[in-house]
């Protein structure tokens, strides 16, 4: 396997479900600034031109990063990230939809139209209007979470999963972009602390 990836969320999502995994797999880096991402002949990988991108051994691609997340999961050695019964697996997964599109898709959006207009007009369709509105609706669904938080350790409840890591990826952009969590919502910062604290107990293993 090979994962094409660069900078932003989407690819540190990946990253670091990999590094829960204990697992490392051959990467090649893509310009994502510089637009190589649109252009051949990355886009016959990924005719989305979007990253990461996953290689897999039989030379096919899988993009997506809750594709490639769940298929490293089943690829490779380690504790599973997604679940291991069907109860277990569809908990994480109505997680990881919740949270992708209530929080993750607005916040990007939101700095996609705002912050990051001078990238994105020229690659998508932007709605610059919008971008206030967008902002506050996935800082409303963060406080809609903080109150579901409320006794748990995990987003999922005692397991560590996707879900949490979509999460801490895509705040840590946030906080990067303008975007922090408003100082009330206790409980996702005191979750954010505890991931923050597995991150780096992993780095220093």
């Amino acid at each position: 396997m090979k994962l094409y990836t660069s900078m932003g969320p989407n690819p540190a999502v990946v990253t670091m479900f990999l590094a829960e995994k204990g697992a490392e797999i051959p990467t090649e880096s893509v310009d994502l600034m510089g637009g190589e991402n649109r252009q051949a002949p990355y886009v016959a990988k990924n005719p989305s031109g979007q990253l990461p991108c996953l290689e897999l051994d039989d030379g096919s691609h899988l993009a997506e990063i809750t594709a490639i997340c769940e298929y490293l999961d089943e690829k490779l050695p380690g504790d599973t990230l997604i679940g291991s019964t069907p109860e277990e697996r569809a908990a994480t997964r109505m997680w990881v939809r919740r949270i992708d599109l209530n929080i993750c898709e607005p916040l990007s959006n939101g700095f996609r139209y705002a912050e990051g207009l001078p990238l994105f007009q020229s690659r998508m369709r932007t709605i610059p209007h919008a971008a206030g509105d967008l902002k506050t609706l996935a800082q409303e669904k963060l406080t809609w979470l903080d109150g579901l938080m409320a006794g748990k350790t995990w987003i999922a409840g005692d397991r560590f999963t996707l879900a949490d890591i979509l999460l801490f990826c895509f705040l840590q952009f946030g906080a990067q972009v303008g975007q922090p969590i408003n100082a009330d919502n206790k409980n996702i910062a005191a979750w954010l602390e505890r991931v923050q604290a597995r991150v780096a107990e992993k780095a220093a293993a």
